[in-house]
């Protein structure tokens, strides 16, 4: 593949560069400087700290610091995760809602989210059933993000294809007495946030309130938010430390429709609405209580964790059957955590052992009315949804010498998904009551090639059984979980003038959870065990220092899915996916009179085109967008920032459904949905 050969060039060439850069360098003596030691939270690492955690894992992590994101708008997944080093994140009415992807984990999935695991301050965000919802997120709460590729995921008990994503909330610890963060801009959108956090002796408390409006880009697509988290944290005393958070958002979004692509290319802001159905909408209302609480021993650390969410979902959509129409939801979800690490020694080797559990359970009251003008009509399903899981994992890392370092793990998953027909009708009963388990292994090697420079490998399994999405879909039906094996090898590290993060891997699945759009509708879905798929890619993430002020950030996705032997379609490219994309952004960052002022231009350029049919008939066209940011933190107390996107104003499909074969009889092209036109927001935040 030729996409390996250029990323085993980058990789081979990256640690000679940063050899190179440190070669003349003049070694000081050596300064010790001696203070009062600050207080921390024991419940949540700093940013150092979690920087030091993810270097110990042999393959793809990322670390988000959100200081740099808040250096533009903050509205969306995308604002906060379309930089990061292998994270595939698009926006589908531009804003909230987003197609989020590692690895092609729920590649097709074109509602809500699915195929990796979500945590906030590594407690699961995630439904039971595996769903997670994007609004439960307030990036005025997050101080960081960890993003664990992958089977790297498995030291928080993670084992599907994509890993996870642990949003690290900010505490008394890290946060202002007081902040005020307002974001205007095109369309209506508007974003207010206060926060204010401190600590008191041992109690530390953090609280942030935000709110949020766009009428945005396309036709019946106006999105409002309203949200309330923050966390309590008590010190018991030096080894102790307890830490509640709360949360709470009520988000109100219109689904604008897909389009076809000539109507993409006449009117990307149009949509349509079926006569007697109103606009599509997705209301959501979840609450969210939570602890964590850490304790210490002379070379251990116990962590231990519960949390209770309760969700309400109304969702308007197209009469297509049963299980459509107005989609209505009461789920509630409990779940515990224990994880226990331990430094040591083994064979007379430095040793550091991890293992945890993390059972959940949650128990959904399902109904479906007949839309009429987005309102409840006739009931037309009724299902009593109980979905379980039980993880088990354990995970070494054995220091061999200064240099190399082995990681073995295993995880055991159970999962039970029960959904109860309680209103039987013309389509017949359609209950289901499944229950699937694997046990998961991973092997991995990590070597220090340098004090900064990494290489490593690893081979691992990857499980997930489906969620409610999937069995309860237009057509219900008993799927298999999807499995699979991934190989993966990559580097990083950093030194005074580079930074990089790059993997390549390859995962070869099994009856992996594909959705087909369903004939005449883009939110009416069917999901099916596609048989054997292979998943390959490159994930490579750079920042450079470069003359004269100027500072390079980027990260490349190259994706290579594709069938393997399928009957129907053979070996065709999985559709529903860019096969290659490239945020980037040069900023001059100055010094002196213009300290901690920046601008320049940034870039998201698709340079192929890519199907959206199985058939591979159906294609959404390549597109180039470019823009400019500027900003400057002023002083201790206030900075600004103005940016403007896609100021070309292109038209193009920022993502798109996925149907079987464009050319049959009944199937809607409507599968385009457009990105943003040319916008321009504007930012100030005042800190105490």
């Amino acid at each position: 593949m030729k996409y390996t050969n250029i990323g085993l060039a980058i990789l081979s060439a990256l640690p000679y560069l940063a050899h190179a850069e440190h070669e003349g360098t003049q070694h000081l003596d050596t300064v010790h400087v001696v203070s009062e030691k600050q207080k921390t939270s024991l419940t949540q690492p700093d940013i150092e700290a979690a920087k030091k955690e993810l270097a110990k894992t042999a393959g793809g992590t990322t670390l988000v610091d959100m200081v740099t994101v808040r250096e533009g708008r903050t509205s969306n997944m995308q604002d906060t995760l379309g930089m990061a080093t292998g994270v595939l994140a698009q926006s589908r009415f531009g804003a909230e809602e987003t197609r989020l992807s590692i690895r092609g984990s729920g590649l097709q999935r074109t509602f809500h989210g699915r195929g990796l695991k979500l945590m906030q301050d590594g407690i699961a965000i995630n439904l039971a059933d595996g769903g997670f919802d994007f609004p439960a997120i307030d990036p005025m709460s997050t101080d960081y993000i960890e993003v664990y590729r992958g089977a790297n995921a498995l030291q928080y008990g993670s084992s599907n294809l994509g890993g996870s994503i642990n949003f690290i909330s900010r505490t008394g610890y890290t946060a202002s007495p007081l902040e005020i963060r307002t974001e205007g801009g095109s369309y209506g959108y508007a974003r207010l946030g206060i926060s204010t956090g401190g600590v008191k002796d041992d109690i530390d408390y953090f609280v942030t309130a935000s709110k949020y409006h766009t009428d945005s880009f396309r036709d019946n697509a106006q999105q409002s938010a309203d949200r309330l988290t923050g966390n309590v944290g008590i010190k018991i005393n030096e080894q102790v430390e307890t830490r509640f958070y709360f949360g709470y958002v009520n988000n109100d979004s219109q689904l604008s429709s897909s389009l076809t692509k000539s109507q993409l290319k006449d009117d990307p802001r149009q949509a349509t609405v079926t006569p007697g159905q109103g606009i599509n909408q997705r209301d959501i209302n979840v609450s969210r209580l939570a602890n964590k609480t850490t304790i210490l021993f002379d070379q251990s650390k116990l962590e231990l964790g519960a949390f209770y969410s309760h969700k309400s979902l109304y969702h308007p959509i197209g009469n297509f059957g049963d299980t459509t129409g107005v989609i209505d939801q009461s789920s509630n979800d409990v779940g515990l955590t224990a994880r226990w690490s331990h430094m040591g020694e083994l064979f007379g080797l430095k040793n550091e052992f991890i293992a945890g559990l993390s059972p959940t359970r949650g128990r959904t009251d399902a109904k479906n009315f007949v839309n009429v003008n987005a309102k409840r009509g006739a009931l037309l399903n009724n299902f009593d949804q109980k979905a379980s899981n039980f993880e088990a994992y354990l995970e070494d890392r054995l220091s061999l010498d200064e240099q190399w370092t082995v990681i073995t793990g295993v995880q055991y998953a159970k999962s039970k998904r029960d959904s109860q027909d309680q209103l039987i009708t013309a389509s017949g009963n359609q209950s289901v009551d499944k229950t699937y388990s694997q046990t998961s292994p991973k092997l991995g090697v990590l070597y220090q090639l340098q004090p900064q420079v990494q290489l490593f490998a690893n081979a691992s399994r990857s499980f997930e059984p489906p969620s409610f999405g999937e069995l309860n879909s237009l057509v219900v039906s008993s799927l298999n979980a999807q499995k699979g094996t991934t190989f993966e090898i990559g580097s990083r590290g950093n030194s005074e003038f580079i930074d990089w993060d790059i993997a390549l891997y390859q995962a070869r699945l099994q009856d992996e959870l594909l959705q087909v759009g369903a004939v005449g509708s883009p939110f009416a879905n069917q999901t099916i065990n596609a048989g054997k798929t292979i998943h390959r890619g490159l994930e490579f993430g750079l920042t450079g220092k470069l003359p004269y002020s100027l500072q390079w950030r980027s990260s490349l996705l190259i994706n290579d899915f594709k069938l393997d032997d399928d009957p129907t379609f053979g070996n065709n490219r999985l559709p529903g996916i860019q096969r290659s994309l490239l945020r980037a952004e040069l900023l001059y960052r100055g010094s002196d009179f213009l300290e901690n002022f920046y601008i320049g231009p940034t870039i998201e350029w698709s340079p192929q085109r890519y199907n959206v049919d199985f058939a591979e008939t159906l294609y959404a066209d390549s597109y180039f967008l470019w823009g400019v940011k500027a900003g400057q933190k002023i002083n201790q107390h206030w900075s600004w920032f103005v940016e403007g996107r896609n100021l070309a104003d292109q038209k193009y499909a920022a993502t798109t459904g996925v149907i079987a074969d464009a050319r049959r009889a009944f199937t809607s092209p409507a599968q385009f949905f457009p990105g943003d036109g040319r916008t321009a927001y504007l930012g100030v935040t005042w800190t105490y």
